[in-house]
Protein backbone atom coordinates (compact mmCIF):
# COMPACT_ATOMS: atom_id res chain seq x y z
CA UNK A 1 0.00 0.00 0.00
CA UNK A 2 2.92 2.43 0.87
CA UNK A 3 4.02 2.25 -2.60
CA UNK A 4 1.18 2.59 -4.26
CA UNK A 5 1.11 5.81 -1.43
CA UNK A 6 4.18 7.12 -3.35
CA UNK A 7 3.01 6.43 -7.07
CA UNK A 8 -0.32 9.20 -6.17
CA UNK A 9 1.95 11.49 -4.40
CA UNK A 10 3.99 11.60 -7.58
CA UNK A 11 1.06 11.87 -9.85
CA UNK A 12 -0.27 14.03 -7.73
CA UNK A 13 2.39 16.76 -7.40
CA UNK A 14 2.83 16.02 -11.48
CA UNK A 15 -0.41 17.41 -11.38
CA UNK A 16 -0.11 20.61 -9.35
CA UNK A 17 -0.05 23.92 -10.78
CA UNK A 18 4.05 25.38 -11.76
CA UNK A 19 5.33 27.66 -9.61
CA UNK A 20 7.13 30.92 -9.85
CA UNK A 21 10.72 30.50 -10.11
CA UNK A 22 11.32 31.91 -6.63
CA UNK A 23 9.32 29.13 -5.07
CA UNK A 24 10.62 26.34 -7.38
CA UNK A 25 14.59 28.25 -6.00
CA UNK A 26 12.67 27.57 -2.32
CA UNK A 27 11.65 24.41 -2.74
CA UNK A 28 15.48 23.37 -4.29
CA UNK A 29 17.25 25.05 -1.57
CA UNK A 30 14.34 23.57 0.99
CA UNK A 31 15.85 19.83 -0.27
CA UNK A 32 19.73 20.93 -0.47
CA UNK A 33 19.00 22.56 3.29
CA UNK A 34 17.00 20.18 4.83
CA UNK A 35 14.57 22.74 5.84
CA UNK A 36 11.43 21.87 6.86
CA UNK A 37 8.57 23.37 4.60
CA UNK A 38 5.48 21.77 3.73
CA UNK A 39 5.61 19.32 1.08
CA UNK A 40 3.68 20.10 -2.38
CA UNK A 41 0.44 18.00 -1.99
CA UNK A 42 0.22 19.27 1.55
CA UNK A 43 1.02 22.84 0.61
CA UNK A 44 -1.48 22.85 -2.33
CA UNK A 45 -4.52 21.23 0.13
CA UNK A 46 -3.47 24.59 2.48
CA UNK A 47 -3.80 26.91 -0.17
CA UNK A 48 -7.27 25.68 -1.39
CA UNK A 49 -8.57 25.43 2.19
CA UNK A 50 -7.50 29.14 2.57
CA UNK A 51 -9.83 29.99 -0.86
CA UNK A 52 -12.53 28.37 0.36
CA UNK A 53 -11.75 29.91 4.34
CA UNK A 54 -10.61 33.53 3.00
CA UNK A 55 -8.70 35.11 5.69
CA UNK A 56 -7.73 38.95 5.27
CA UNK A 57 -5.33 38.44 8.11
CA UNK A 58 -3.13 35.40 8.60
CA UNK A 59 -0.81 34.70 11.48
CA UNK A 60 2.15 31.93 10.89
CA UNK A 61 4.07 30.72 13.46
CA UNK A 62 7.22 29.20 12.51
CA UNK A 63 8.35 31.17 8.97
CA UNK A 64 11.34 29.12 8.00
CA UNK A 65 12.12 30.46 5.32
CA UNK A 66 9.51 32.02 4.02
CA UNK A 67 7.78 29.83 1.61
CA UNK A 68 4.69 28.63 3.41
CA UNK A 69 3.93 32.99 3.98
CA UNK A 70 4.66 33.80 0.23
CA UNK A 71 2.68 30.86 -1.41
CA UNK A 72 -0.35 31.99 0.64
CA UNK A 73 0.12 35.69 -0.39
CA UNK A 74 0.88 34.25 -4.05
CA UNK A 75 -2.83 32.65 -3.36
CA UNK A 76 -4.08 35.26 -1.86
CA UNK A 77 -3.73 38.18 -3.07
CA UNK A 78 -6.18 40.33 -0.82
CA UNK A 79 -4.70 39.13 2.49
CA UNK A 80 -1.60 40.31 4.97
CA UNK A 81 0.42 37.71 7.06
CA UNK A 82 2.45 37.98 9.89
CA UNK A 83 5.17 35.23 10.20
CA UNK A 84 7.60 34.03 13.53
CA UNK A 85 10.63 32.95 13.07
CA UNK A 86 13.14 32.18 15.95
CA UNK A 87 15.99 30.92 13.73
CA UNK A 88 18.35 33.96 12.84
CA UNK A 89 19.72 32.49 9.37
CA UNK A 90 16.25 31.26 8.47
CA UNK A 91 14.92 34.63 9.79
CA UNK A 92 17.69 37.00 7.28
CA UNK A 93 16.73 33.69 4.11
CA UNK A 94 12.87 34.43 4.54
CA UNK A 95 13.60 38.30 4.55
CA UNK A 96 15.03 38.26 1.54
CA UNK A 97 13.13 35.76 -0.43
CA UNK A 98 9.87 37.82 0.57
CA UNK A 99 11.98 40.73 -1.01
CA UNK A 100 12.56 39.12 -3.69
CA UNK A 101 8.86 38.37 -4.19
CA UNK A 102 7.86 42.08 -3.91
CA UNK A 103 5.83 41.56 -0.71
CA UNK A 104 7.34 42.86 1.91
CA UNK A 105 3.82 45.29 2.10
CA UNK A 106 2.23 42.51 2.42
CA UNK A 107 3.97 39.59 4.63
CA UNK A 108 5.72 41.32 8.40
CA UNK A 109 8.14 39.51 9.51
CA UNK A 110 8.46 39.07 13.31
CA UNK A 111 12.08 38.00 14.47
CA UNK A 112 11.76 35.66 17.86
CA UNK A 113 10.56 32.92 19.82
CA UNK A 114 6.93 32.34 19.35
CA UNK A 115 6.46 31.69 22.92
CA UNK A 116 8.29 35.17 23.89
CA UNK A 117 6.71 37.43 21.34
CA UNK A 118 3.10 37.47 22.10
CA UNK A 119 3.09 40.78 22.73
CA UNK A 120 4.50 41.95 19.88
CA UNK A 121 2.14 39.75 18.08
CA UNK A 122 -1.08 41.11 19.55
CA UNK A 123 -0.25 44.53 17.97
CA UNK A 124 -0.93 43.13 14.61
CA UNK A 125 -4.22 41.06 16.05
CA UNK A 126 -6.51 39.76 15.29
CA UNK A 127 -6.57 37.26 12.97
CA UNK A 128 -8.55 35.49 10.49
CA UNK A 129 -6.84 32.24 10.66
CA UNK A 130 -3.53 31.12 12.28
CA UNK A 131 -1.55 28.51 10.72
CA UNK A 132 1.12 26.94 12.96
CA UNK A 133 4.21 25.13 12.06
CA UNK A 134 6.98 25.61 14.18
CA UNK A 135 7.91 22.98 17.60
CA UNK A 136 5.98 20.24 17.69
CA UNK A 137 6.28 19.48 21.01
CA UNK A 138 5.32 23.03 21.70
CA UNK A 139 1.74 23.52 19.68
CA UNK A 140 -0.40 22.91 22.55
CA UNK A 141 1.07 26.10 23.81
CA UNK A 142 1.73 27.60 20.67
CA UNK A 143 -2.80 26.93 20.31
CA UNK A 144 -3.42 28.42 23.82
CA UNK A 145 -1.86 31.36 24.05
CA UNK A 146 -2.43 32.77 20.27
CA UNK A 147 -6.10 32.24 19.85
CA UNK A 148 -6.48 34.90 22.31
CA UNK A 149 -5.16 36.79 18.78
CA UNK A 150 -8.30 34.91 17.00
CA UNK A 151 -11.08 36.89 16.01
CA UNK A 152 -14.88 35.45 17.20
CA UNK A 153 -15.09 33.03 14.01
CA UNK A 154 -11.38 31.95 13.58
CA UNK A 155 -9.82 28.90 12.25
CA UNK A 156 -6.41 27.41 13.62
CA UNK A 157 -4.75 25.19 11.45
CA UNK A 158 -1.63 23.05 12.53
CA UNK A 159 0.23 21.12 10.08
CA UNK A 160 2.68 17.94 10.72
CA UNK A 161 -0.11 16.50 13.34
CA UNK A 162 0.40 12.58 12.27
CA UNK A 163 4.01 13.35 12.34
CA UNK A 164 5.01 10.59 9.46
CA UNK A 165 2.15 8.35 10.71
CA UNK A 166 3.99 7.31 13.83
CA UNK A 167 0.94 8.78 16.10
CA UNK A 168 -0.39 5.45 14.76
CA UNK A 169 1.79 2.99 15.84
CA UNK A 170 2.57 1.27 18.98
CA UNK A 171 4.47 4.10 21.19
CA UNK A 172 6.62 1.03 22.69
CA UNK A 173 8.13 0.29 19.30
CA UNK A 174 9.57 3.85 18.65
CA UNK A 175 12.56 4.97 18.86
CA UNK A 176 14.69 6.67 19.89
CA UNK A 177 13.47 8.21 23.13
CA UNK A 178 13.56 11.46 21.68
CA UNK A 179 11.24 10.77 18.46
CA UNK A 180 9.12 8.73 20.80
CA UNK A 181 8.56 11.66 23.12
CA UNK A 182 7.95 13.64 20.56
CA UNK A 183 5.06 11.42 19.32
CA UNK A 184 3.36 11.32 23.16
CA UNK A 185 3.35 15.48 22.76
CA UNK A 186 1.51 15.50 19.56
CA UNK A 187 -0.72 12.44 20.00
CA UNK A 188 -1.86 14.20 22.85
CA UNK A 189 -2.41 17.47 21.24
CA UNK A 190 -4.41 15.45 18.75
CA UNK A 191 -6.75 14.22 21.58
CA UNK A 192 -7.19 17.50 23.24
CA UNK A 193 -7.93 19.57 19.62
CA UNK A 194 -10.62 16.91 18.97
CA UNK A 195 -12.09 17.55 22.46
CA UNK A 196 -12.00 20.81 22.66
CA UNK A 197 -15.18 22.49 23.71
CA UNK A 198 -14.87 25.78 21.65
CA UNK A 199 -13.68 24.20 18.35
CA UNK A 200 -14.91 22.16 15.67
CA UNK A 201 -11.74 19.96 14.32
CA UNK A 202 -10.94 17.51 11.26
CA UNK A 203 -7.72 15.90 10.78
CA UNK A 204 -6.86 15.46 7.26
CA UNK A 205 -4.37 12.31 6.40
CA UNK A 206 -2.59 14.81 3.72
CA UNK A 207 0.90 15.51 3.67
CA UNK A 208 2.30 14.75 7.09
CA UNK A 209 -1.23 15.56 8.40
CA UNK A 210 -3.58 18.92 8.64
CA UNK A 211 -5.83 19.95 11.50
CA UNK A 212 -8.73 22.21 10.88
CA UNK A 213 -9.82 23.74 13.93
CA UNK A 214 -12.61 26.29 13.81
CA UNK A 215 -14.05 28.05 16.31
CA UNK A 216 -17.73 27.24 17.23
CA UNK A 217 -18.78 30.54 18.34
CA UNK A 218 -20.74 31.58 21.07
CA UNK A 219 -23.07 28.48 21.03
CA UNK A 220 -20.88 25.58 21.55
CA UNK A 221 -22.99 23.20 18.76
Amino acid sequence: MEANNDKLISYLEALATPRSALVSKMEKLAREDNVPIMDLVGMETLLQLLRLIKPTHILEIGAAIGYSAIRMAEALPYTTIVTIERDEQRFHQAKAHIKEAGLEDRIHLIFGDALEVLDTVKKHAPFDLIFVDAAKGQYERFFSMYETCLTHSGTIITDNVLFRGLVAEDINTIEPKRIKNLVKKIDRYNHWLMNHPDYQTTILPVGDGIAISMKRGDKHE
